[in-house]
């Protein structure tokens, strides 16, 4: 019997019971992690409850690749706050410490203007917002820092900067569980 013949004989071996048991199993591992993520929305009130900083715009006091843990209460935003932000046309999100509080008696609308630790310039001068826009709305803050965790965000930075590492560890994983006799 050749190679061919013994790839054939191992593939008619593989017990169909088995594979879709890792199947279950490999679906109820995804369907947790995004019951979790779920309950964290609930829980924090914003979308994005855990977010990785990308920049060294907030050093010395978050530095790139810790995670960030968000919150969004009804406690007004205030001068000193550490938001997240997003901001039309960009991609990502943004976290920086806000500078001014812009709110007019009478009306509810109230604007931030916001600045990075360890920038020069305030976020509108240094062209961060979008082209026409000089301050935050409420609706372009994501959610307040409430807590981080040093370093441990460097996982996702290096998997979206070298995609081979994280098709790396998608192949690993899959190979895992189909290999899995449990």
């Amino acid at each position: 019997m050749g190679v061919l013949g013994n790839t054939l004989h191992s593939v008619r071996s593989i017990n169909i019971r088995l594979v879709l048991m890792q199947v279950i199993s490999l679906g109820m591992i995804v369907t947790s992690a995004l019951v979790i993520w779920k309950t964290l929305m609930c829980i924090t009130g914003t979308e994005a409850p855990v977010v990785v900083v990308l920049s060294g715009s907030m050093e010395p006091g978050f530095k790139r690749g810790d995670i960030l843990f968000l919150h969004m209460s009804k406690a007004p935003i205030r001068a000193g706050d550490i938001v997240v932000f997003n901001v039309e046309g960009k991609d990502i999100s943004i976290v920086h410490r806000v500078i001014k509080v812009h709110e007019q008696e009478g009306a509810k609308d109230v604007y931030y203007l916001t600045k990075g630790d360890d920038n020069d310039e305030d976020d509108y001068e240094g062209g961060i917002y979008a082209d026409d826009q000089k301050w935050l709305r409420q609706q372009d803050v994501a959610g307040r820092i409430v807590g981080f965790l040093p370093y441990i965000g460097w996982a996702t930075i290096l998997m979206s900067e070298k995609p081979i590492i994280k098709y790396m560890l998608i192949g690993a994983l899959g190979l895992l569980v189909i290999t899995s006799k449990e």
